[in-house]
């Protein structure tokens, strides 16, 4: 809750405050399940939005969409704010924006293969270290011959040509092996398979799109529903990672600001750091420690303290701790490394209280005015102002419909790219060369229906109390220029006609580079042939060398031969060879003439 300038999380024995120069320091919300950790992302969500911040949260079981919906009083509520001495407070909505990479419960969220890059996936191809080192030789050769990867069809189509082509690439990029190749392949295939394709295409999400105030300066809580995606937790940690790299990459150097240009709620972190490499880590560390210059706060939500690495843990300065179960001796050393993390307080063991903390409540402790971790203390947590629990599909498709951004993402874009470049080239029959690029742009109804303005109050009874008989035009909206550092009113497209991420090259650019290839392709013939008579020339040569070593081998074995006769033993021992032989042959002589003469009398 927003109160005088400052985040009114809970109350102890007084009122227990978040700075907001302080809160892109990053934070951690840990509890078991069940201990009120959705309750106080929630707090956290709707206090940056009356700042003027925009936030982003994974919505993972659903209940989140609440924050477009007015809360409900109830006894269990009321009760609450007595004890946290809370005497104004009102149930109100806040403004919110869906997001879905399926694009059935929210805006659909795309990316180019090119955009992810090598290292997030292959993570999420779940690739070894020979495999991610041919897939970052499969970039590094798309960049060189200006091959665009925008879906997973370009990253076939290319795997295909570097494959058969592998020896022309090996001198100068490195060895890729068939096998790796295959590997790779199937890993693609069983994404495709599991429909996480969807998620590569244009119009590729552009993050810039998050950081937005409505009419009334309320920064909007951008929602990704997850429900389906946490069906694949290396996807959805994937994914997540991709948005806080696009989110530093957009952002400016700000440095120590009045309060955080945005804040980035990581629902289920522990996910993040499963099966992740020594160089993804190092990774996620170097953005966590640099991306606070850039006005951005990062909080991770998971169960356990002990599920972060350290080297992460370290930089979280912000920290709510729910309670922990102690059952087991593992559990145990839970407990103690969440309660080393905080400053001690000589009112109370803090191991022992985490295991005693009831819903609701928590160990907090924030940082102070000079940046130094504040004593832990064990309050109440307040309640949120937004609805607790999920909200019907109805209510949620007139948000869209409201939403700046409907229609925007709605339909594929399909440009010419690495697919459409190698099929005109090297696959037979297909008549694709001369296909000229084309631009496609969406056909999207104009918003002439009765449907509230972005950012409008929706009350319980929404159908009733909010849709009036209007022509409602899209609404001007403030939206963030990383340039200036300001928010600026930008109205939304004309019939929210997408236009495309500014590329390397356009049409004529495009059709140098085809030339470029067939030029190259030709030389590459070429050469081939080159090498061909080479080698056959080399195996010539090869052949004319042994035959002269063959018949220098032969004459040096007559020369002594000859030599051997020409010595002293040498005709002795033939003299007496021709003395025998003759003696025999006088013999069998005379045999054979007695047998044929007969005996004289």
């Amino acid at each position: 809750m927003f109160f005088d300038d400052k985040i009114w999380v809970g109350t102890s024995d007084q009122p227990v405050f978040m700075l907001p120069q302080m809160s892109n320091r990053h934070g951690l919300i840990a509890g078991a399940t069940g201990t009120g950790k959705t309750v106080t992302l929630k707090l956290l969500a709707e206090s940056f939005s009356d700042m003027g911040v925009p936030c982003f949260v994974s919505d993972v079981k659903g209940d989140l969409a609440g924050l477009a919906k007015p809360g409900e009083h109830s006894e269990s509520i009321q009760n609450r704010l007595e004890k946290c001495g809370v005497s104004n407070f009102n149930f109100k909505p806040y403004p919110t924006i869906f997001w879905d990479v399926y694009g059935e419960k929210g805006h659909p969220v795309r990316a180019t293969v090119s955009e992810m890059g090598p290292l997030l996936l292959a993570r999420m191809l779940r690739l070894n270290d020979v495999q991610s080192g041919v897939l970052n030789i499969l970039f590094r050769i798309a960049d060189d011959e200006g091959m665009l990867l925008l879906d997973l069809k370009d990253l076939k189509a290319m795997l295909a040509y570097v494959g058969e082509n592998s020896r022309n690439y090996t001198l100068n990029y490195g060895n890729v092996t068939s096998a790796s190749i295959g590997a790779i392949q199937r890993a693609i295939g069983l994404l495709e398979d599991q429909s996480e394709g969807k998620f590569f295409g244009e119009p590729a999400f552009d993050i810039r799109d998050w950081m937005q105030l409505d009419s009334n300066g309320k920064g909007a809580i951008n929602i990704l529903n997850a429900e389906k995606l946490f069906m694949s937790p290396i996807m959805y940690s994937t994914f997540l990672l991709w948005l806080l790299s696009e989110l530093y990459e957009t952002m400016p150097e700000v440095g120590d600001l009045d309060k955080p240009k945005m804040v980035f709620f990581f629902d289920e972190a522990h996910l993040l750091f499963n099966e992740c490499s020594k160089e993804l880590l190092e990774k996620i560390e170097l953005v966590v420690r640099l991306i606070r210059s850039k006005g951005v706060g990062v909080y991770f939500i998971t169960q356990n303290p002990a599920d972060v690495p350290s080297s992460i843990l370290g930089q979280l300065g912000n920290r709510v701790q729910h309670a922990l179960r102690a059952y087991t001796p593992i559990d145990q050393r839970g407990v103690k490394v969440a309660a080393d993390t905080f400053r001690t307080n000589p009112k109370f063991d803090t191991a022992e209280a985490i295991t005693q903390l009831k819903t609701g409540e928590a160990l907090v402790s924030f940082l102070d005015e000079k940046g130094a971790p504040s004593i832990v203390e064990r309050c109440l947590i307040l309640p949120p102002q937004s609805y607790i629990g999920a909200i019907d599909d109805e209510l949620r498709k007139a948000i869209m419909e409201a939403s700046p951004f409907a229609g925007v993402y709605d339909q594929t874009i399909d440009r010419e790219s690495a697919y459409e470049i190698l099929s005109s080239l090297f696959v037979s029959g297909r008549e694709t060369a001369n296909v000229a690029k084309q631009t496609f742009i969406p056909t999207i109804q104009t918003y002439e229906q009765s449907i509230p303005s972005f950012g409008a109050p929706v009350s319980s009874k929404f159908e009733q109390t909010q849709v009036t008989e209007q022509v409602v035009t899209k609404p001007e909206y403030l939206v963030f220029d990383p340039k200036t550092g300001q928010y600026v009113p930008v109205q939304a497209p004309e019939n929210n006609a997408y236009v495309p991420k500014q590329v390397e090259t356009n049409i004529t650019e495009v059709q140098q580079a085809r030339g470029v290839v067939l030029q190259q392709s030709k030389e590459m013939a070429k050469r081939e042939a080159e090498i061909i008579k080479q080698n056959e020339k080399a195996e010539k040569e090869r052949l004319a060398v042994e035959r002269r070593q063959r018949q220098d081998e032969l004459r040096e074995e007559r020369a002594q031969r000859a030599r051997k006769n020409d010595s002293i033993i040498g005709r002795v021992v033939n003299s007496a060879v021709s003395s025998v032989g003759r003696e025999v042959g006088r013999t069998l002589t005379r045999g054979v003439l007695g047998v044929f003469g007969g005996k004289k009398r």
